[in-house]
């Protein structure tokens, strides 16, 4: 079963979805099932270069990718940053040479933050 929000990748052709309604269902793309996308909150390396950071600014959040910044280069990058603000989901899809961050002027008390690298998957704040 699915659950809201959830992203799954297809292994063959690099489709990338997510989850708005919950179904019993299983996702399938190019004839196999596609694979969940597990958030990912702590990155091994040296330097975080993945977990979102959210900011609070007078016009609302700033979420950057990473203490490090992020590469946005050709063959890493990262393809969009989400914040979902008291369930809401709020979204900005990057391109290469963006600055890896997003600002949201939005209002909310509960707030998270994820973001999707198209080497090392999805990633979650803290």
């Amino acid at each position: 079963m699915t659950e809201k929000n959830q992203v799954y990748k297809c292994e063959v052709c690099g489709n990338i979805v997510e989850v708005l309604h919950t179904g019993n269902g299983t996702l399938v793309c190019c004839g196999q099932d596609m694979k969940l996308q597990e958030e990912k909150t702590q990155d091994p390396e040296k330097g975080e270069k993945h977990v979102p950071i959210i900011e609070k600014t007078e016009k609302g959040f700033l979420v950057k990718v990473g203490s490090v910044e992020h590469p946005m280069e050709e063959e890493h990058y990262i393809e969009f940053i989400e914040l979902i603000v008291d369930g809401i989901v709020y979204k900005k899809f990057l391109k290469l040479g963006d600055k890896p961050e997003a600002e949201f002027c939005v209002e909310g008390d509960k707030v998270v933050a994820r973001e999707y690298c198209n080497l090392h998957g999805l990633w979650r704040n803290e």
